[in-house]
């Protein structure tokens, strides 16, 4: 079976989130089929959506996996449940959010999964760690953007926005 190149990314603030974020990248080893490559260093970011709400911990991971997209998505909103989320509404608190921010360079959009992921590019503290351990990767976005941007160019517009490395929370 093909092995495949996906990155997740990690966040959550609630129930000591650099903790929950550290627990979900043992999680994802968990994964039938599925290893985790590299890990992002945790960054420390505000809220987007909803401002009321704590600080959020943010990492990235790069995973090789033989699941499909829809089995990989599948396999971390169950990782989401057993960790406790809830979904009360839209960017509400959590304990942990689990995203498929790309899988190869698949372009999907159906209902229940869009690849890569749509306001990745929009997202800082999803960009900054992406571009610490994966600085030559381009993304795209046909409806979006016409051609590729490199991760490293889009992170930089998000540089002096808030977004700390938290250097003593590697993983």
């Amino acid at each position: 079976m093909a092995v495949h190149k996906a990155f997740v990314a990690l966040g959550s603030n609630l129930c000591d989130p650099a903790l929950q974020v550290t627990n979900a990248f043992t999680a994802l080893e968990k994964i039938p089929r599925t290893k985790v490559i590299q890990r992002s260093s945790l960054y420390q970011s505000e809220p987007v959506g909803y401002d009321n709400q704590p600080d959020f911990i943010n990492a990235v991971a790069e995973v090789h996996t033989e699941a499909s997209p829809e089995s990989l998505l599948k396999a971390l909103l169950d990782i989401e449940q057993d960790f406790g989320r809830e979904r009360p509404f839209p960017n509400a608190p959590r304990i942990l959010d689990l995203d498929l921010l790309c899988y190869d360079d698949v372009e999907q959009k159906t209902a229940f999964l869009t690849l890569p992921h749509p306001r990745m590019h929009l997202r800082g503290f999803v960009l900054l760690p992406l571009a610490e351990i994966v600085p030559d990767l381009t993304i795209s976005y046909l409806d979006v953007m016409p051609k590729s941007c490199n991760v490293v160019k889009l992170a930089r517009l998000f540089q002096n926005q808030g977004i700390e490395k938290l250097s003593n929370h590697s993983v």
